[in-house]
């Protein structure tokens, strides 16, 4: 059984949550879950002609702000999507990326790190790719204004061919979307978000991701992970709010997948009991479809909903096609519920490659609404705004909606549509 102490109903209406995975301690107050959750843009105004197509570094009319292109995905004739890999200098506008994969220009774990600290090398091809970016006078040019950006960021002088090594073979990379605002927008806040996407785009931006994550991995030995993460609106730490996700391959697991992986030794079936079954048993399902549940979260320091894959898979790039694609339609349906104007952070989790464990892969979408203070630093108890209840019940009511419009994916059941099977976990068969 789950612990009772994960979800308590206080006389007064306080509702007192435990993290079932992590521990977390919170606290949710009455009176507090109806506030306006949106944030307004600081810097609203009526769009000039084509500035949304360079509002930021990561626009598609500014592309050579941005380190040299691993990867980009164009539309085919017949509505799909083909791969362009290593985008030239001098090739990077004759097509149109629907989305982009490159470097992080400011990494937060760098190649030097993994040059210095394990002796890392790259590899022939990538130093042929760096050698050849180098040689036509636009890929130079590229790659001498980002090297002068970083030196003056840190105060040092680098060598333009090093630096074109570890801009073009780094481990943190960064997947971009397309359209900072909509193509017809006349405001800047007229954002796009995962959520405005079409279910389609989103497909293939998930898809993508998966792509990448495994490309990481294989790309840096030493890591021993690779946190997938996604910031929107700059209260949830976004640099641009022109939607993108990063990619940080990193030397550990990580203080949470440890901790999980100590807890699967003695209960495999985790996630299905301390999650699945408290979700079902408390009336949090949101919404389902053949390959993925979503749950309204317990536990967490944000208003939370964890969408966790019901495959026998445990890694991202091990689930069949349309197993990442059940993924990604729930996810494209909580962003939709969610609204543009909402700071969120998307956090993906799953069994790292050579660990044992059965560990599913689950994304948690996070409503960044509130800031931690004095009380929560002091006490380390956290307040909450929005119990899981009321989430749960202002996200079903949204996908409703939503889907009356035709705006997210067949196939999808919501709220008291689930059927008990809808939160059966299939990672631990």
């Amino acid at each position: 059984m789950t612990s009772p102490s994960a979800l308590l109903r206080l006389p007064d209406g306080t509702i007192k949550q435990r993290g079932p995975l992590t521990g977390t301690e919170v606290w949710t107050v009455p009176g507090r879950a109806h506030r306006p959750i949106a944030v307004p843009h600081e810097d609203r105004h009526r769009l000039a002609a084509d500035e949304g197509r360079r509002l930021c570094a990561f626009c598609e009319d500014r592309y050579l702000e941005t380190t040299p292109e691993k990867d980009r995905l164009v539309r085919t004739d017949d509505g799909g999507y083909a791969h362009v890999p290593r985008v030239s200098a001098d090739a990077l506008f004759d097509t149109v990326a629907e989305f982009r994969r490159f470097g992080n220009l400011f990494e937060i774990v760098s190649a030097e790190y993994w040059r210095e600290n394990y002796g890392f090398r790259q590899p022939s091809d990538v130093v042929r790719w760096a050698d050849e970016y180098l040689s036509t006078p636009a890929g130079r040019a590229h790659i001498e204004r980002l090297v002068a950006v970083r030196d003056a960021a840190s105060g040092s002088v680098s060598d333009v061919e090093a630096g074109a090594l570890d801009l073009v073979g780094g481990s943190h990379d960064v997947v971009v979307a397309r359209r900072h605002v909509h193509d017809d927008a006349e405001w800047s806040d007229d954002l796009v978000s995962a959520g405005e996407l079409t279910p389609d785009e989103h497909a293939a931006y998930i898809a993508f991701a998966v792509d990448a994550l495994a490309r990481i991995g294989a790309a840096q030995p030493h890591a021993k992970y690779v946190s997938v993460f996604q910031n929107w609106l700059r209260p949830a730490g976004a640099s641009f709010e022109h939607l993108h996700k990063q990619l940080v391959a990193i030397d550990e697991f990580g203080p949470q997948v440890s901790r999980e992986i100590g807890m699967l030794a003695a209960d495999p079936a985790l996630y299905q009991r301390e999650i699945a079954a408290l979700a079902l048993r408390e009336g949090l399902v949101v919404a389902a479809n053949d390959h993925a549940v979503a749950f309204a979260g317990v536990g967490h320091r944000y208003p939370a909903f964890e969408v966790y894959s019901r495959s026998r898979a445990h890694l991202p790039q091990a689930h069949a096609p349309e197993e990442v694609r059940g993924m990604s339609d729930l996810l494209h349906a909580l962003h939709a519920a969610t609204g543009v104007h909402v700071p969120t952070n998307e956090e993906w989790h799953y069994r790292p490659a050579g660990v044992h464990a059965p560990m599913p892969w689950r994304i948690v979408l996070k409503w960044r609404i509130s800031i931690p203070a004095g009380f929560e630093g002091g006490t380390k108890i956290y307040v909450n705004t929005i119990d899981p209840w009321t989430l749960h019940a202002r996200a079903v009511a949204a996908m409703r909606e939503l889907r009356d419009a035709g705006r997210l994916a067949p196939g999808l059941r919501i709220g008291d549509e689930c059927a008990p099977g809808d939160a059966r976990l299939g990672y631990a068969d």
